[in-house]
């Protein structure tokens, strides 16, 4: 992997962690964790440990209007039913805080988190600029 995409990414880790601490702080008491999970702080990575994980996966978005980007998973760690209300705010949460913090993070790219049918998507200006 090209060394400026590994810095993209590692900005997009970074972010998911960010991420993940809100929605603890936030949402972290709502329900138990799952059993085998470590409860928050256990883990070396937010995203490993407490209620909820964050990560973020390329698609190619074949089937999307908005083509390519990085789909936002955010799952709720729990045996409990979370009802479709609670997930959309949590959603709702992450579309927020995710558009305030992408200019922070990547003050040179126009990046959006967009909600594309059921999946959270970050979209815009993935280019590497000159890769030599």
């Amino acid at each position: 992997m090209h060394p400026k995409q590994e810095e993209f990414e590692e900005k997009l880790s970074q972010l998911c962690a960010d991420l993940d601490n809100r929605l603890e702080d936030r949402y972290g008491k709502l329900f138990p964790i799952h059993p085998n999970r470590p409860k928050r702080g256990e883990a070396a990575y937010p995203g490993f440990d407490g209620l909820f994980s964050t990560s973020v996966a390329f698609s190619l978005g074949i089937g999307s209007q908005y083509g390519r980007g990085y789909l936002m998973n955010i799952d709720i760690r729990t045996l409990e039913h979370v009802d479709e209300g609670v997930m959309t705010e949590v959603f709702n949460e992450a579309l927020v805080f995710v558009n305030n913090s992408l200019p922070v993070y990547f003050p040179d790219r126009e990046l959006k988190l967009i909600k594309d049918g059921k999946v959270l998507k970050i979209i815009g200006d993935f280019s590497l600029g000159d890769v030599y």
